[in-house]
C-alpha cells in the first residue's frame, strides 16, 4: 500500500491569506500546506479521501491519472469544494466516478453541486455514481474499508481504516469502542490543529494521547494550522515514532 499526503493543512491552508506570521512566511516547503486530502494505492486500485478546494492542483502535482473512487469524511467545504474537477477522470476513464459517503454528506453535495445531480444534466457536468455508507464495513473492488466514527464537535464524521492503515481528520473525540477498531493499525494518521484548545479539532497534546492509546508503529499528524508552529521546530518536540506529515510525503505500508 502506498499513501501520498496531497494536503496537510487546515481549512485556510498555509500560508493563510493576509497573514505575516513566521509560519506563513516560512521558506521551508514543508510549511506550505494545501487543504487536507489523501491518495491511497492498494491492490492496483487508486482512491482519494476528500476533494478539497485544491483537488485539481493536487491531482496535477502528483500526476494522478487513475482514480477508482472517492471517499468523503464529511461535508465541510475544505473537504468537498473541488468535486467538480472529477470531470477530468470522467473523460479519461469514460465512466462515472464512484463516491462513498454518509447520506447526510451526499444530501449536502446535492445542494452544493445540484447541476451534477439534475435529471436532465447540462453537457460536461461531473458524472457520479453515489454509494451510501454507514458504520458497517464495505468493499470497493475487492478492497475492504472500515469506517471509523469520530466527532467533529457535534458532527458525526468518518475516518477510514484500510488494512493496517487508519486515516482520521477533523476529529476532537473518539469513543472507546471506536478506538478498539483502530488498534492493531501499523500506521495512524490523525489531526492536530494547534497546541491550544479548539472546539472541533484535537490539539497536539490530545492527538498524542490518542496515539499512545492506539500504539501504532508510526503515526503522522495532519490538518495542521499555522498556529501549531514551524514544521522543523514542532517535529523536534514529537516522540520518535510520530511525524508531522507534509504535502507530497509518500509512505509505503
Amino acid at each position: 500500500m502506498k499513501v501520498t499526503f496531497l494536503g496537510t493543512g487546515t481549512s485556510q491552508g498555509i500560508p493563510m491569506i493576509a497573514c505575516s506570521c513566521e509560519v506563513c512566511q516560512s521558506n521551508d516547503t514543508r510549511d506550505k500546506r494545501l487543504r487536507v486530502s489523501l491518495h491511497l494505492e492498494t491492490d492496483g486500485k487508486s482512491f482519494v479521501i476528500d476533494t478539497g478546494p485544491d483537488f485539481r492542483q493536487q491531482m496535477l502535482q502528483e500526476s494522478i491519472t487513475q482514480l477508482d473512487a472517492i471517499l468523503f469524511t464529511h461535508e465541510h467545504k475544505d473537504h468537498t469544494a473541488g468535486m467538480d474537477d472529477v470531470r477530468g477522470f470522467n473523460y479519461a476513464q469514460k465512466k462515472a466516478m464512484p463516491i462513498y459517503a454518509q447520506e447526510r454528506v451526499i444530501d449536502q453535495l446535492k445542494r452544493e453541486f445540484a447541476y451534477a445531480f439534475d435529471e436532465n444534466k447540462y453537457p460536461g457536468v461531473p458524472e457520479l455514481h453515489v454509494h451510501l455508507i454507514d458504520e458497517n464495513p464495505f468493499e470497493i473492488e475487492g478492497v475492504n474499508i472500515l469506517p471509523i466514527p469520530v466527532k467533529h464537535f457535534l458532527l458525526d464524521i468518518f475516518g477510514y481504516r484500510i488494512g493496517d492503515f487508519t486515516y482520521i481528520t477533523d476529529a476532537n473525540f473518539i469513543a472507546d469502542k471506536d478506538l478498539e477498531k483502530i488498534k492493531g493499525t501499523k500506521v495512524l494518521v490523525l489531526n492536530a490543529l494547534r497546541k491550544t484548545p479548539h472546539v472541533s479539532h484535537f490539539t497536539l497534546e490530545e492527538a498524542l494521547e490518542i496515539i499512545e492509546k492506539v500504539n501504532p508503529e508510526k503515526s503522522y499528524i495532519t490538518h495542521i494550522s499555522h498556529q501549531l508552529g514551524k514544521h522543523e521546530e514542532v517535529q523536534k518536540e514529537l516522540p520518535a515514532n510520530v511525524f508531522l506529515a507534509y504535502d507530497g510525503l509518500k509512505i509505503t505500508i
